[in-house]
């Protein structure tokens, strides 16, 4: 695995440079999540633009302007953030400190502080000076939807994390109030679907009071969020993120650390050589520093939650059960002489099911790209977008280990049961849209 790009550089390259230690390679594929949103939202509104379905909207805005002093104190501030932290991670972090816990902590580098400040508060006087009239000007300007997509992708980056945060705390709810703040300021714990919903909404508001036709923007978006969310996933497979499914005991680890194929009693007896692991959860650390290595702690062996399947014999072993080696999470046990930071693998493989949805998204996304120009009613596109993206992450779900709620005695999980309300959504969605384009033909 790659918890960061040091170890990206170290595998491919054979150097060690720990100042990547700090470039998380789960967060990296996020950004890049991003940027792949950004581009397929944009060529969609464009076309929607030239099927004359969206249009501009005139705004006024001042050129000539000088830079302000609060235009050159904003970038101040923002480079002195930045150069505080960057410089810290490259220069002043102790080796012992996570680079994580580094950012959110008061630690930093002061003179790359300054040195970022002033380079960004120069820039944003340089720029806006350049471009100094003698008299500024006030100008009627056409700015087309596709023209938003970077204040849309901010929106959506800005409350998609802050809807994560918060139905992440709201479905480990003993754990936040154990520790409301370190919940909140922590670097891990998001819920894809809490983003989701509190992105959608900041966004049809944003959308709304630009004049974007929100049926159309919603249709563009479902294209860019099933790719994006594949994209997404590339990261949580790769970093080891703890997003994994659960043990697949057609599989163990043998003696050497590779996955072989189960003989009758390998299971059970790789448990038992384990239990330390799965009932009491194992614990690394010195003195009183003891943390457990995982939360999946069980009242007994036989609570273990697993499924027995086996792979097609041409297909490679670790895409139906892997144990995520340095992992991002240090989840698992001890690596034979491994002396890094990130040293532990799972005792048992596990389903990889972030593979499963980069694999089933991607696929989802290129047949309805193929299939978009053939949709003619707005709104439905959207709508296929919430089914599909439902069944996806409800058969997901079934190799997963999460949370659950008592609903009518049935124990569904959170992401289960918006799921379960995306479907209804779509379909719901799609029955009224063609019922409404049927009475406005007739």
């Amino acid at each position: 695995m790659y918890p960061n790009l040091y170890y990206v550089f170290k595998d491919w390259l054979g150097v060690e440079w720990h100042g990547l230690s700090f470039l998380n390679t789960f967060g990296l594929f996020v950004a890049l999540g991003f940027v792949t949103a950004a581009i397929v939202l944009s060529k969609e509104l464009q076309r929607k633009e030239k099927q004359g379905l969206l249009s501009y909207r005139e705004e006024m805005i001042v050129v000539g302007k000088p830079a302000s002093l609060l235009d050159i104190l904003i970038n101040g501030i923002v480079g002195f953030i930045f150069g505080y932290k960057i410089f810290g991670l490259f220069f002043s972090k102790p080796a012992d400190v996570n680079p994580q816990d580094y950012i959110f902590s008061s630690q930093g580098n002061l003179l790359g502080g300054l040195l970022l400040c002033a380079v960004l508060a120069w820039f944003k006087w340089y720029d806006k000076n350049k471009q100094k009239l003698k008299e500024p000007e006030r100008r009627n300007v056409r700015i087309w939807p596709h023209d938003r997509v970077g204040d849309i992708i901010i929106l959506g980056l800005i409350f998609g994390i802050l809807g994560a945060k918060l139905f992440d705390n709201l479905e480990n709810w003993n754990d936040f109030i154990k520790d409301p703040v370190g919940r909140i300021f922590s670097a891990s714990g998001l819920t894809f679907y809490g983003g989701l919903i509190l992105a959608a909404i900041a966004i049809c508001w944003y959308a709304s009071k630009k004049g974007i036709k929100i049926i159309h923007l919603m249709d563009a978006a479902g294209l860019a969020l099933l790719l994006a969310y594949a994209v997404g996933r590339i990261g949580c497979q790769v970093a080891g993120d703890g997003d994994w499914g659960i043990f697949n005991s057609a599989y163990v680890v043998n003696a050497e650390g590779k996955v072989v194929e189960a003989a009758p009693g390998d299971y059970e007896m790789q448990l038992k050589k384990n239990e330390a692991y799965y009932l009491r959860g194992e614990v690394r650390g010195k003195d009183s520093a003891m943390v457990p290595v995982t939360d999946r702690v069980y009242s007994s062996l036989d609570k273990v939650p697993h499924k027995s399947f086996k792979g097609p014999s041409f297909l490679p072993t670790w895409m139906f059960g892997y144990t995520y080696p340095q992992n991002v999470n240090k989840d698992g046990v001890l690596i034979a002489n491994c002396d890094d930071e990130h040293c532990r693998a799972l005792p048992q493989p596990v389903f990889p099911t972030p593979f499963y949805e980069t694999l089933v998204c991607t696929l989802l996304f290129l047949i309805l790209w193929s299939l978009r120009r053939r949709i003619k009613t707005p709104g439905v596109m959207f709508g296929i977008y919430l089914i599909l993206n439902g069944i996806e992450r409800f058969t997901v779900e079934l190799f997963r280990v999460n949370n659950t709620y008592s609903i009518f005695g049935l124990h569904p999980t959170q992401a289960e049961i918006i799921s379960a309300l995306l479907v209804l959504t779509g379909i719901g969605l799609i029955f009224f849209v063609k019922r409404w384009a049927a009475k406005q033909v007739n």
